[in-house]
Order: structure tokens, then sequence, then C-alpha cells
């Protein structure tokens, strides 16, 4: 028999308090999103991974993915409100990649950043994670649509930074989607080195829960298994920040 969603959210709170990091499946994950508001737009949600924008910043490198980005802001009570379109921005302490620019990406779509399944899972994740740190008034919260391709020549790399920290408070990771596609095994490492667990997400709305100081995370290479269809790997990443 299932836990109650408030058992649930209790044992995810106590496995991101204890341990740093928390693995949900996607069946269980959907049940406690749900007991907070419906996902009634969750089709045209996770259909809007197939208008992201290439990321003209990795692209510099030599590698590819598609992405769009939004910000809101969280009080303790209230609606969570989104903020006027604003860049993404990462010292090089956290992004060795990338950091210290201010990167600006495409919006995530209006119908998509206010809908019902967005402000589903950021109230949800305000519910947790103001549970983890109930001092903080006001959070900066930005969420990230990001799409990994491979191709039979090249495969995708999810966080091609490597393992790495955000510099936020918590992390939510939430797959989407995932077409064609193997490997993509999230890694948690101790700031020492450490491996401290993995698991792949493989169905929609498998989440991983990180406590952004603690403990790093990356995600392998994904490669397609199929060569000759296309393949991708759709997440939402959600950062809180305390204000």
């Amino acid at each position: 028999m299932n836990p109650s969603p408030e058992a649930a959210e209790t044992l995810l709170h106590d496995q991101v308090r204890d341990e740093g990091f928390a693995f949900v499946h996607g069946t269980d994950m959907r049940r406690l999103f749900e007991h907070t508001a419906p996902l009634s737009d969750w089709e045209a949600f996770a259909a809007s991974w197939s208008a992201l924008e290439p990321d003209t910043y990795l692209a510099a490198t030599g590698r590819f993915r598609r992405r769009r980005h939004a910000t809101y802001v969280a009080s303790q009570h209230g609606p969570i409100e989104r903020k006027p379109h604003q860049a993404h921005f990462q010292t090089l302490a956290y992004n060795t990649l990338q950091g210290d620019i201010e990167r600006w990406f495409e919006p995530v779509l209006p119908e998509i950043a206010d809908g019902a399944s967005m402000h589903a899972i950021l109230d949800y994740c305000r519910d947790v994670f103001g549970r983890l740190s109930p001092d903080v008034p006001h959070w900066h919260v930005e969420v990230h649509q990001f799409r990994i391709e491979a191709t039979a020549g090249a495969s995708g790399e999810p966080t091609p930074e490597g393992s790495h920290r955000d510099g936020v408070d918590y992390v939510l990771v939430l797959l989407v989607d995932r077409e064609n596609i193997a490997s993509g095994t999230t890694t948690i490492h101790s700031p020492d080195g450490r491996a401290l667990g993995e698991f792949t997400l493989t169905k929609p709305l498998d989440a991983a829960w990180i406590h952004d100081p603690r403990v790093f995370h990356g995600v392998t290479p994904v490669t397609p298994i199929d060569p000759s269809r296309a393949s991708h790997r759709d997440v939402l990443v959600v950062t809180f920040r305390g204000d």
C-alpha cells in the first residue's frame, strides 16, 4: 500500500535533509504534485520541449543542446510570481565551462511558464524546500527546459560541465520525456569526490531532489538505442536560492 502524500513528503524531506539528495519514481512524484494541484495541462507542457531553441553559448564550445529559461519569486505563502525575463548567471566557481558571463536564453513560452503543471511543480518545490529551510522568507527561482539530442556519431551531454554544483540552495531535476535514449545516469558525489549514489531517470516525472551546497551531481552522456531514429532526453531543472 502506498504511503499517504503527507508520509511520502516527510520521507522525501528526511532523505534530502539527511543524505543531501533523493530519487522519487514518476508515479509517486505525480501523486505528490497532484496533492498540491492538478497537472491539468501536462500534455501541452511536455510537448513544449519540441519548441526549445539552441543554446548558442554551448555551441561556441562545440557542443549542442536546446533550452528555454524563466525566473520567479516565491515567498513562504501566496502566489509564485514570474519575474521579467532576465539573464542566467553562474560564477566560474560553479561553472568552469561558461561561468562569469550573463547568458540570455529564449524565455519559456508564457502559456507554459504560467500554466497549471509549472505552478503545481513550483508550489510543491516551495513546500518541500520551505520545510527544509523554514527561515528563508523569499526565494529566487529559476526554471530551465533542456533537450539533449544524441546521434550515431555524437553522444549527447546532459551535463557538459561534468559533476558540479549549481550555486543555489536546492535543485529539482524532473524527467519530462525520454525517447530512444540509452544511459543518462545521474551520479551524486560528495565534495571530496566520493560516490554517494546513482540512478537513471527513465519515466516521465522521475525526479532527483538535491541539496546543492552538500553534494555534486552530474549525468553520464546519452546515446541513441537505434542510431537510425531521432533521440532526445527532456528535463525540467528547477533551482531555489534564498534571497
